[in-house]
Order: structure tokens, then sequence, then C-alpha cells
């Protein structure tokens, strides 16, 4: 069984809706170890009755430390702690809704990259009926070379097979218009070379589509991509007002009628549905949360690092790369 690091410190919630989380996920039967400082986890485990193994680590990443100073000042920070336990096979895959900087950083110095990775990118799960669509970069790499975007097609179309399920991906480029020469350099060298990967490309693509369904991986630098997500969200939390309001102005007798279908809205465009984003790229299976995650948000990340271990998706994204 896939055994997951926790890091439980650092977020915007506080530790124990993460450690909430992570009592949900191994009630399901997944094996969870809780990363951070023992004084505070442990209080948090027992309020809840449960009973689950803590890594004790001192120090704490805050949200408003500098990533790499922090990575480089606390050695003994939730962050890097479950990092060496997944470098050191103690845990499979790390979870992560703390800084999202200093889990990058640890990840990609602790854990390491596969070989030929030049860049880890952030795989965020978009919500849409049915299946979700990964946009990536969403925030690791603000600026990016032809290559960088060319391996995060081949990884987001292998992450989209293997834990989404989606068979023969398809595989556009973030850009301004649909015509091939649109877009800066940095765009249309990508596309010639997209063009050329084993991935099903279907061209670039509007920001518009993001949400459509022309693709199912969208690739873009991490600037431009974490704007998009960031705007999606809103428009998401827009809607999700308006939904309530609504229900606030109905008549009490008409809400049965309509509840099921409300809530049906709801749940597609809910972010805690996936939980979290795999950062492909590095040697083991780490999923970022945002920093308020809920624990069904924690829960859901705890379920998605374990698939990505369980379905093989280091050793898939290696070969993928090989053949691009």
């Amino acid at each position: 069984m896939a055994r997951i690091a926790v890091d439980v410190m650092g977020t915007d919630q506080g530790p124990a809706e993460i450690v909430a989380g992570a009592v949900l996920a191994a009630e399901a039967g997944h094996d969870v170890v809780l990363v951070g400082r023992e004084e505070v986890v442990e209080p948090d485990l027992n309020a809840i009755g449960a009973d689950l193994p803590v890594v004790h680590a001192p120090e704490v990443v805050e949200m408003h430390d500098h990533p790499a100073k922090a990575v480089r000042d606390k050695p003994d920070s939730s962050v890097l702690t479950a990092a060496r336990l997944v470098a050191s096979h103690g845990a499979d895959a790390l979870v992560s809704a703390g800084s999202t900087g200093a889990a990058i950083a640890a990840a990609s110095i602790v854990i390491g990259r596969i070989k030929g990775v030049l860049r880890p990118a952030i795989a965020t799960p978009i919500p849409r009926p049915g299946k979700p669509v990964l946009l990536l970069d969403a925030g690791a790499n603000l600026e990016v070379r032809p290559v960088h975007l060319l391996q995060f097609g081949v990884m987001g179309a292998q992450l989209a097979e293997i834990v989404y399920g989606i068979e023969r991906p398809r595989v556009g480029l973030l850009n301004i218009g649909a015509e091939r020469a649109k877009g800066r350099d940095v765009e249309r060298s990508a596309f010639e070379l997209l063009e050329e990967a084993p991935v099903n490309f279907v061209g670039n693509l509007e920001g518009g589509d993001i949400i459509g369904e022309v693709a199912d991986v969208f690739v873009t630098d991490g600037f431009t991509g974490n704007v998009a997500l960031k705007t999606i969200e809103a428009a998401a939390g827009l809607v999700a007002r308006l939904i309530g309001r609504a229900f606030e102005r109905l008549p009490e007798e008409v809400l049965p009628h309509i509840a099921a279908p409300m809530n049906e809205i709801r749940e597609v465009i809910d972010p805690a549905r996936y939980g979290g984003a795999h950062l492909v790229g590095t040697s083991a299976s780490v999923v970022i949360c945002h920093g308020s995650s809920s624990r069904r948000a924690i829960f859901n990340a705890i379920r998605l690092a374990t698939e990505g271990v369980k379905g093989g998706l280091i050793e898939r994204l290696e070969h993928g790369l090989v053949r691009s």
C-alpha cells in the first residue's frame, strides 16, 4: 500500500483541518503519516479520537517566508522533513497545503527530478462535467523555453491518462489565437516541437477553450497559467454565490424540486473535488494543495497521490519523456 507523507503545518486553515482530512483518508483505507510539530498535531488527533503516526518537525515554513530562503534556513521544517521521508523511501508520496514555493523547492532539491526533466510543473485539474481538464504549468515556472512546454505537454498527457483515466488525451497550447503563427517566439517554437511529439496535439487554443470540450491538457508558462487558474477559480466562486443567493429568494415549496440539479452544479465546480495538483517531473508523487484546503480537499489530495503511486505515474512519465 502506498504511504503518503502529509505536511501538516503552514496552511491558511491551520493544522487541525489538515489532520481531520488525513484521518478521513486513513478511515477510508489510505496509509498516512503526518509530519509537523508533535505538540500541535497530537492534540488535534486526540480531539477527534484518532491515532496516526506522526513524524516530528519542529520548524514551519510560513506563507510569508521566501521559499528558497526558508528551505535553506529551516532544514527541520515540516515540508523538508516530509520530502526527506519520501526521498529515503519512508513514504511513497508527499501532500502539502503549505507554501507552494517551499513545497516545489523541497521536492526538487530533496526528492529530485525524473531523469531528463528540465523543470517540474504544477498540473492543476480544472473542474468540468465528466473528466477534468489539466492546466500546466499553473505557477512553478514563470518563464519557460519551448522545450519546457514540450515536456509539460508530454507529462500532462501521461498524467491525464494514468490518474484521470482519459484515453488518448488531447493536448493544446494556450495562445492568443488558433492560427499556427500566433503568439510569442516561445509559443511558435513550442508548436513545432509538440507537433512532432508522441502526444495527441490539437494545436493552439485560447483561454475560453479551457473549460470547454476541445482539449484535455492545456500547456503554458507558469505566469499565464496561474493567472488563468485564479480567474477560473474566481468565476467558479461567483457562480456558487449566485446559486446560493438564488436559493434564498425561492419559495420553500420549490426548493426540493431543484436541490438535486443545483447541488450537482456545485459539485462540478468545487475545487475540493480533486483536492490538489500533481507536481509532475519529480521522482516521486507530489501533490500540492491550496493553502485554504478543507478536510475534504485534503482527503481527495491523499487519494490523488495514492492513485499516482499505484498507477505507476513516475515510471510512465519516465517512459514518455524518453519517447519524446
